[in-house]
């Protein structure tokens, strides 16, 4: 068929990625790393154990510790080439009041949420920088801007994934790399699955959406964070949370 004046021109296949999951395993992360590997990116993903989606190279590793996260970025690149998407997912809860929680338990929960965030974030911006080019997407929760009783610890790492976005967009913005958060409210996942039905109808009612999200919902907002189309948004927040946080 003959092209018209009118008619769009075909647009180029966009070369694959280099795109790095952590927490791919499971839940959010999982779903993540299946929407990137059907988009044709080559998928890997940082994590501690279980089975992995088809197509994602699993690398095992620890994110509180820089040696593993070193080790692990390097045979990503090996593979792969630089990580030219991060999706930092990993995390973990120690759910308590705050006057009976343990020092232990808040250390932890920031080490892997927040400080396991930058160390990855740290290690992909060195090849993102010679790339001149990358996407650094850090997962959140709307627990980080709503706060939530009994996760002081958990609130506290998500909220400063936020400050740590935003310092990044100031220092590498002049580079094209981009960083921003996405915020999700109640996934539809194993854990809430677990949850008292009491609670969970409790929790859909809060929510002006009615429901939880899935997480391919979520997986849906990180893919375009990570495309072209958003190479001019850096520093957001982007909650996925059906209504519940309005954007806080």
């Amino acid at each position: 068929m003959t092209q018209t004046g009118t008619e769009p021109a075909p647009t180029a296949a966009r070369e694959p990625r280099s795109v790095l999951v952590t927490g791919a395993n499971r839940g959010i992360g999982r779903a993540i790393a299946e929407r990137f590997v059907a988009a044709g990116d080559r998928v890997a993903t940082l994590y501690r154990s279980g089975d992995l989606p088809d197509g994602v190279l699993g690398v095992v590793g620890d994110v509180r510790d820089t040696a593993s996260v070193d080790a692990a970025f390097t045979e990503v690149e090996a593979a792969h080439g630089p990580v030219e998407v991060l999706v930092a997912n990993a995390g973990v809860t120690r759910d308590g009041l705050m006057l009976r929680m343990s020092d232990e338990d808040f250390d932890d929960v920031l080490d892997v949420n927040l400080t396991g965030s930058f160390r990855c974030a740290r290690r992909a911006s060195k090849g993102m920088i010679r790339l001149r080019r990358g996407r650094i997407i850090l997962i959140s929760s709307v627990v980080g801007l709503y706060g939530s009783p009994g996760q002081v610890n958990y609130a506290a790492s998500k909220a400063g994934l936020v400050g740590m976005a935003r310092s990044i967009t100031r220092e590498l913005g002049g580079r094209g790399v981009t960083a921003n958060v996405v915020a999700p409210g109640y996934i539809d996942t194993a854990m809430t699955a677990a949850l008292p039905d009491d609670r969970q109808a409790a929790y859909r009612a809060s929510i002006p959406a009615g429901r939880f999200a899935q997480p391919e919902e979520v997986a849906g907002v990180v893919q375009f964070l990570a495309s072209d189309d958003a190479a001019y948004i850096s520093g957001a927040v982007i909650p996925v949370d059906g209504g519940l946080g309005m954007g806080h």
